[in-house]
């Protein structure tokens, strides 16, 4: 996948994934875009532990819906580390 499609897919799933997290993110399009694109590789590897693929050697992509719950997953942690501060 050419870089502009990451950039395209990165955007979009981190607009799906700030529009299903309850609360205020405030992000721009560059942080969107890498909370989308973060959120195909955590996507990626929550798959990997739950399938146990034997092709995984490294960085691996998930799907929109695994992307859009790698990124969730991310706000998440996100969200919870930064109410400590």
């Amino acid at each position: 996948m050419g870089i502009i499609a990451w950039i395209v897919f990165g955007f979009v799933v981190g607009l799906v994934a700030r529009a299903l997290m309850p609360g205020e993110q405030r992000m721009g399009f560059i942080k969107t875009t890498l909370l989308g694109v973060g959120g195909s590789f955590v996507g990626g590897a929550i798959a990997h532990a739950l399938v146990q693929r034997s092709h995984f050697g490294g960085l691996d992509t998930a799907g929109f819906i695994g992307s859009v719950i790698g990124a969730l997953v991310i706000m998440g942690v996100a969200a919870v580390l930064g109410k400590k501060r």
